[in-house]
């Protein structure tokens, strides 16, 4: 596979790369080959130990046999039944399963979609048809936070807080506000002047970008505003799901569980397009009694094949004690993290359990984005992969990170800080 062309004659890619200009198509580098364990091969030639877990979502490493073999069998006993007017018996295992592990007495029903960015579509259709059945007709108006990432399919780009070319792209954020994630003041200002409006506030409990977690003040006065104005909250843990910031959920650690919680990332362990969105009792009943129907349906959305790896990465997560494992890997981060505070480019760090970002500047400056892409390519030439914030390198490795694992990590990140410094300084330096 490392042979394979990766441009025609005319030199253009095949491949068009999201998020990347095509100045910067067809890395070697950057173009990825195979993954095993922990670990990505690069077309030119190098592994590199992963600190992403692929797109925060291979909780369990790569290649994981008992899910791969899950996926399997289920592609040879049911190729592909849709969730289209009908159901299947493994989308209905695959959502108790999922009921079970969140809390049934709270949540009674789970629509299934393809991704992160469709939950949130979803999910913006199901408040505001929540609010259609007990005739509130005002409330439409889904809240969001400022510097949050909920996606880019068109109703979740307009639902993302950062700035991502939504009017670019004529993204319609007409019935879409955000208020900060640091205090409550925004929000306060917001119901004050539009309460009757809003159906949802929609949080992620740790801002996927920059991985900020929200206050313990913020949460606190989350749940006060919601029982003094009554708009639904949904906990978007796309990212923050399946053990990445410490339990299963980091939600359950909420004074009262969201009325709606997505999730995504690590629920097939990164083997199927695959997203869940788990309904309270409270919002199923209002269905339930109007018998409404939810216009949303995906052809991809809950296949088996997708059902079994839902179903043997929940099985694996226990077999492995993946929450036990991940608050090894935590404490460890928080040990490397000590370790690294006298470096030159650190300034700090936040996070929760294995969902961790360093913060970075030079003399007190906190680097640009042009100085943080230098960070992550020298971090990735000595060989990690780690990934973009503000002013941030952020790292999301494996839930099972061993110590080999974590030997690698450490001497490449710190080998990486170092050749970085180096270059800045020098960058710095010279004239202008």
């Amino acid at each position: 596979m490392t042979g394979t062309a990766t441009t025609d004659r005319t030199g253009r890619s095949p491949l068009w790369e999201p998020l990347h200009p095509p100045s910067r198509f067809a890395r070697p580098s950057h173009s990825a080959v195979r993954a095993e364990g922990t670990r990505v091969l690069f077309a030119d030639g190098a592994w590199r130990q992963c600190v992403t877990s692929g797109l925060w979502n291979v909780n369990l490493g790569y290649g994981n046999p008992h899910v791969a073999d899950a996926v399997h069998t289920a592609l040879r006993e049911a190729s592909y039944l849709p969730l289209f007017r009908a159901g299947h018996a493994p989308a209905v295992a695959a959502s108790r399963a999922l009921l079970d592990l969140a809390g049934p007495e709270h949540f009674g029903r789970v629509a299934h979609t393809t991704s992160g960015g469709s939950a949130n579509d979803l999910t913006m259709k199901l408040v505001r048809q929540y609010w259609a059945l007990r005739r509130q007709f005002r409330r439409r108006v889904v809240v969001g936070l400022k510097g949050s990432n909920h996606g880019l399919t068109y109703g979740s780009h307009g639902l993302t807080g950062e700035s991502l070319g939504q009017s670019y792209y004529s993204v319609d954020q007409r019935l879409i506000r955000h208020v900060s994630h640091e205090d409550l003041t925004e929000l306060e200002e917001l119901l004050r002047a539009e309460g009757e409006h809003i159906a949802a506030v929609v949080v992620e409990p740790v801002l996927g970008t920059g991985a900020l977690p929200l206050s313990p003040q913020m949460l606190e006065g989350l749940q006060r505003l919601r029982a003094a104005h009554g708009f639904l909250l949904v906990a978007d843990e796309v990212a923050t799901g399946f053990g990445r910031t410490g339990p299963c959920f980091a939600s359950s650690r909420w004074a009262a569980q969201p009325d709606v919680l997505l999730a995504s990332k690590g629920l097939t362990n990164g083997t199927c397009a695959a997203a869940a969105v788990l309904v309270s009792h409270e919002i199923c009943e209002v269905f339930d009694r109007h018998d409404a129907a939810l216009v949303h349906a995906e052809t991809q959305a809950g296949t088996p094949a997708t059902c079994a790896a839902i179903l043997a990465t929940l099985e694996e997560m226990t077999r492995l004690r993946a929450l036990d494992a991940a608050a090894r890997v935590s404490g460890w981060l928080d040990g490397l993290f000590g370790r690294l505070a006298g470096h030159p480019l650190v300034a700090g760090d936040h996070g929760a359990g294995c969902f961790r970002a360093l913060r970075l500047a030079q003399d007190g400056t906190p680097l640009t984005g042009d100085e943080v892409a230098v960070v992550l390519e020298e971090i990735r030439a000595a060989g990690a992969l780690v990934s973009a914030g503000p002013g941030c390198v952020q790292l999301a490795p494996a839930l099972v990170y061993d110590d080999e694992d974590r030997a690698r990590l450490e001497k490449s990140l710190t080998a990486g800080l170092d050749r970085a410094a180096e270059k800045l300084s020098a960058r710095e330096g010279a004239p202008s």
